[in-house]
Parts: structure tokens; C-alpha cells; sequence
């Protein structure tokens, strides 16, 4: 967990320097102050209003415990093993399993599973899935992937406005080639730091999620069943279920080619490989 905190705090100082360079190279800070406060806008109405986006893509709805009591157990047990306040319950009637956790902080914390996952997988599965996604909430992970989503807007803006503010004629500037050149990178730029970032939110979530429930292979088992359906069932990659999809605890969608190198979420494999070395096991 320390690690992967310190590999997060490395990456966002890099991409913010990154920006820094970006907007001395472009000639002016004008473009790059533009590009910060349309970010901090966007970035500042995901944050708050995130949870309400991401229930709304997947048409999710509160339950209780009288709807479902063994979700609603589990979920109560893991907060209190973990000392945390009860979170709210959401099922989405999606048939694909998948789950996702968000909100601020433990207080205004939401977990949500789809009906896919409730019939899918046995109760030992579902409680280690649980556990994973209040571990997203309790490592604070919303608020590292607003910061990151941030710094990732910035960068594609500023290469957007290098177009603008680059074809100078003096030999301050980058020119129209480098800007161009900006303009194209900018966004890839942006996608890899939203990839590394909910690769290594995933990985210590699993970490985290496992020693909750004192169970690596129970989440181990639920990652790979979780897998099968989503690939059986993928979703329509539309512009709502693309903002929240970094969220869910699989890649909800089909993910094949080139897709695949820029998915925000690490193999299964890899994952279910360092949840078995937690619990000891050999094959």
C-alpha cells in the first residue's frame, strides 16, 4: 500500500511538472491558465456530483436490508471489522457482474453491485468483492482520481491550445510543427496517467479488500467469474458508462486489440496472481 502511495504521489509531481514545462515551452501562460481553470471546473463537478453520475450510467437504485439482507450483512460486517461508518447500498439492474464503490470519504461513501454479480457469485465471493470496494473508499481513491483526472484535462487542454498559441514566427516558441506535435500527444499523455493510476488503485484495493476480509482467495475466485461475464456481457461503450468505467472493479467492456494497452484496469491474471501469493498458495 505504501508503495503504491508513493508511486501515485511520483506520478502526479511528474505530470504537474509536465504541465509546468508544457506551458513555458508554449510561450506564455496565458493558454495554460485557461486549460487550469476549465479543469478545476469540470474536475471540481466530477468530484462532488461523482457518485451521482456514476449511479445514474448504470440506473442504479438504494436497497435495504429487507431487498437484500446478505449484501446488506456483509457490507455491515466489513464496516465494522474496519471501524468505518455504514455505507450507502445501490444495486444497478445491469446483468453483467460488476461493482464499483464512490464518494468523498467513508461518510458520504456508496457501494454498488450489479444484479449480474448478485446471481453470479456465492456469498464467500461476494464479501471479498465487498471488501474491495470499501477499501477504494477507505484508501481515499476518489480523491487521487479527481487529482488525477485534473492533471489529465490540464494536458490535453494545453495541447489543444498549443495549436493556438504555438505558430509564432519567433524562435521563442515551438512552432507550428511542435505544437502540432502537442496537440497529438497531449491526449495520450492524459490516458496513460488515468491508466497507471486506477491500474495502482486496483492492485492496493485488492491488497487492502483481501486483508479485510482475512480471504485472498475468495476475491481471487470472484476476479475471475467477474471476467467470464463481463466478456460475455459487455457494455455499450457510450460516453456515460465510459465515466464511470474506471471505477467498476472489471472493465466492463469488450477491451480487445489495441483497447486492451490502454485499459484502466490490470489483467485478472495479475490479480489473481498476488492475491494467491498473499494466501501462501502454490501450484
Amino acid at each position: 500500500m505504501h508503495h503504491n502511495g508513493l508511486r501515485t504521489a511520483v506520478l502526479l509531481g511528474a505530470m504537474s511538472a509536465l504541465i509546468l514545462v508544457a506551458g513555458g515551452w508554449l510561450g506564455g501562460s496565458t493558454g495554460l491558465q485557461i486549460a487550469l481553470v476549465l479543469a478545476l471546473v469540470g474536475n471540481g463537478a466530477a468530484y462532488f456530483f461523482s457518485d451521482r453520475i456514476a449511479l445514474s450510467a448504470l440506473r442504479a437504485r438504494p436497497v435495504g436490508e429487507v431487498e437484500q439482507p446478505t449484501l446488506y450483512r456483509i457490507v455491515r460486517e466489513l464496516s465494522t471489522e474496519a471501524r468505518q461508518p455504514m455505507p450507502r447500498l445501490y444495486v444497478s439492474p445491469t446483468a453483467q457482474p460488476n461493482a464499483f464503490a464512490t464518494g468523498r470519504g467513508p461518510r458520504t461513501a456508496v457501494v454498488c453491485v450489479t444484479y449480474g454479480l448478485t446471481q453470479l457469485l456465492d456469498e464467500r465471493e461476494l464479501r471479498g468483492v465487498v471488501a474491495h470496494e470499501l477499501s477504494h473508499v477507505y484508501n481515499r481513491d476518489i480523491l487521487i482520481s479527481s487529482v488525477a483526472g485534473a492533471l489529465a484535462t490540464m494536458i490535453t487542454w494545453v495541447s489543444y491550445l498549443a495549436v493556438f498559441f504555438g505558430g509564432s514566427d519567433d524562435d521563442e516558441g515551438p512552432g507550428f510543427l511542435g505544437a502540432l506535435l502537442m496537440m497529438v500527444l497531449g491526449p495520450v499523455a492524459a490516458t496513460m496517467i488515468q491508466m497507471a493510476i486506477a491500474r495502482s488503485r486496483e492492485f492496493q484495493a485488492d491488497e487492502s479488500g483481501a486483508r479485510l476480509t482475512g480471504d485472498p482467495l475468495g476475491l481471487a475466485s470472484a476476479l475471475r467469474k467477474i471476467e467470464m461475464g463481463a466478456r460475455r456481457l459487455p457494455l455499450p461503450e457510450n460516453s456515460r458508462l465510459t465515466s464511470a468505467s474506471h471505477m467498476m472493479i472489471a472493465n466492463p467492456f469488450r477491451g480487445a486489440g489495441v483497447g486492451r494497452l490502454f485499459s484502466t484496469h490490470p489483467s485478472t491474471a495479475e490479480r489473481v496472481a498476488r492475491l494467491e501469493r498473499m494466501a501462501g498458495y502454490r501450484r
